[in-house]
């Protein structure tokens, strides 16, 4: 296919671009009415997050999204932003800012192709069925280019499928490998079909700690669709503004993102609310994808032993059994998801540098990383919490 006849396109805003459209590369698989494989990359989602304010001016996420045509026809689209610095992307460059500065360079701004605030793995070059080869080139060459025409220090595009970096490596682009923690689904009928799968010592561990949490003297309740209602988002967004003056110094996400959430994504939502005497005291907030439930937030207003646990891992767990998902991602970091049934898992991030000096040194620094990452996920996974088989169970 001729490269010359395909059009490549920066756009300031979502609004520019029809939901039809984007979706149509986006969650193709979606156009039967069920659900995407995840709702990141959704006109729905991606729009929220202008419409309120959390990405755009003044937030250090300038959207710059990429679009690629072939005769009139989208065949391509990314989340790409124009960053002034690297937080809420969880895949840490900080140590490549510093050092690029220290020589005297600028690294922001910089281009990330990425979800804001979502370290879960997705398509981040979004194709349409059937173009994926040209569709992938044409964005990989136009985001490069935009790259190299403003003279900024760098492209990223975090938390790609594998298919993806495999892809992106091959067109020249640095490939980086980090980990996250994920619990997997063997067809387990509930949970104690789960606990059957783990050590003694480990299934013991876990319903101590269900027990635990359970004691904190109220109810637990799992919301989604209509019975989510505004005054849960009130008693969420003051959990979310504690955990994200703790982490972050301030929350990404605005108030009035979850109002529009609301409005057009309470579907893909699940919301764990811990109430005692009807008053919310401690919630997590899921995301429903098509195959996996994305962990996203967790806060409280009163801490009690191994609540955390409860809301955040064990719930999700029975959540993804009852609706039959293959996966939990349980977000960034956090080894103490080990012991938990939550299993080390590698993830992908693709980058390319200008400055060809600056480059050789990041190229030599993945490839070491990458070897340890490899090194530490068979290490944790030997550790981890399930039975080992012995000798006759294996054959």
């Amino acid at each position: 296919m001729d490269q010359a006849q395909i059009e490549v396109q920066v756009l300031g805003s979502l609004s520019q671009i029809s939901a039809e459209d984007w979706d149509s590369c986006a969650c193709p698989e979606a156009a039967d009415g069920g659900r995407p494989l995840d709702p990141f990359t959704t006109h729905r989602f991606l729009l929220a997050l202008e419409n309120s304010g959390s990405v755009g001016r003044g937030t250090g996420w300038q959207p710059q999204y990429l679009t690629a045509y072939l005769d009139g026809m989208l065949i391509g689209a990314a989340p790409m932003y124009a960053k002034s610095h690297s937080q809420g992307e969880y895949i840490f460059d900080h140590n490549w800012a510093h050092a690029y500065e220290n020589a005297g360079g600028q690294y922001y701004p910089k281009l990330q192709i990425a979800v804001p605030f979502t370290p879960a793995t997705g398509r981040r070059f979004l194709v349409r069925s059937g173009y994926e080869a040209v569709g992938m080139s044409a964005l990989v060459q136009g985001a490069v280019q935009l790259a190299a025409d403003n003279r900024v220090s760098s492209l990223h595009a975090t938390f790609c499928t594998e298919d993806e970096a495999i892809a992106g490596e091959q067109m020249g682009l640095m490939l980086r490998s980090s980990q996250q923690f994920h619990w997997l689904n063997d067809a387990y009928a509930d949970f104690d079909g789960f606990l059957g799968a783990l050590s003694s010592r480990k299934r013991k561990n876990i319903r101590k700690e269900r027990a635990q949490a359970c004691g904190f003297g109220g109810e637990i309740r799992t919301l989604t669709g209509d019975d989510l209602r505004p005054e849960h988002w009130d008693a969420f967004w003051r959990f979310y503004q504690d955990t994200g003056s703790r982490k972050w110094g301030a929350p990404y996400l605005t108030r009035q993102f979850f109002d529009i959430a609301q409005e057009v994504m309470a579907d893909d939502m699940a919301l764990v609310l811990a109430e005692r005497d009807g008053y919310p005291i401690a919630g997590a907030l899921n995301f429903i994808g098509r195959e996996t439930l994305f962990g996203r937030y967790w806060g409280c207003v009163e801490h009690h032993p191994c609540l955390h646990f409860e809301l955040c891992y064990y719930r999700a767990i029975d959540f993804a059994i009852a609706n039959g998902l293959a996966r939990v991602e349980a977000g960034a970091q956090g080894e103490h998801k080990l012991a938990r049934g939550y299993l080390p898992t590698r993830t992908h991030s693709l980058h390319w540098v200008g400055d060809p000096g600056f480059a050789d040194a990041i190229r030599k620094y993945l490839d070491a990383e990458v070897a340890a990452v490899g090194e530490e996920i068979e290490i944790l996974t030997e550790y981890g919490p399930f039975r080992k088989l012995n000798p006759e169970e294996q054959q």
